[in-house]
């Protein structure tokens, strides 16, 4: 059960921390903007594992409100495995495994990076952000909705490990596996980032 939950986080923490992203802005000194990342496990010995969380800090990134444009950088190797089913030992072996070369690769792909292309609000304090986002080597297109303002911004969004190179863990002959689909919840403050047109 050790090796699956290692497995499992290592894989989340991969595909996850891939959401967001800019190289250009000036880092924040304590950003509470924070991305957390949700796999989950399936197959049939399923209920031998257990769902994992993942969160990455933002690390930095600009915002302009005037023509609303965002760009977001994590530091892959900022992210941390915090399920709590996990002892302390089992998730250290996770978040090496997520963040060396079978996941997230951070000695070659040190930053998840996220620029939109299109910010359209849908409702009051409601808007559909689309952009690009760029993970483990492999650039997407994301779209996501996104609530509040102007100080804080909250969203979900989803992704595909496949996507981005990534292969789901299995385990078993695929009895146990974590799902390819991973679930992101967004939570920018926007006093961490830098403010363009301001």
């Amino acid at each position: 059960m050790v090796r699956l939950s290692v497995c499992v986080k290592f894989l989340l923490a991969g595909i996850l921390v891939a959401s967001q992203t800019t190289t250009s802005a000036p880092q924040a000194s304590t950003p509470h903007s924070l991305i957390t990342v949700h796999a989950y496990k399936s197959g049939l010995f399923s209920a031998f594992a257990h769902n994992h969380t993942i969160t990455a800090p933002v690390a930095q990134g600009t915002i302009d409100l005037k023509n609303p444009a965002v760009e977001i950088t994590v530091d892959g190797k900022q992210m941390k495995v915090i399920d709590p089913e996990a002892s302390e030992s089992t998730r250290a072996e996770i978040q090496s495994t997520m963040l060396g070369p079978k996941v997230l690769d951070t000695g070659k792909y040190p930053e998840i990076r996220f620029k939109s292309s299109h910010v359209q609000q849908i409702g009051p304090q409601r808007y559909r952000v689309t952009g690009l986002l760029t993970l483990h080597g492999a650039t997407k297109e994301l779209s996501f909705e996104v609530s509040g303002g102007p100080d804080r911004y909250q969203g979900k969004a989803k992704l595909k490990q496949t996507d981005f190179g990534i292969t789901p863990i299995t385990l078993g002959g695929g009895t146990i596996k974590v799902k390819d689909q991973l679930d992101l919840e967004f939570d920018i403050q926007a006093g961490d980032l830098t403010h363009a047109n301001r």
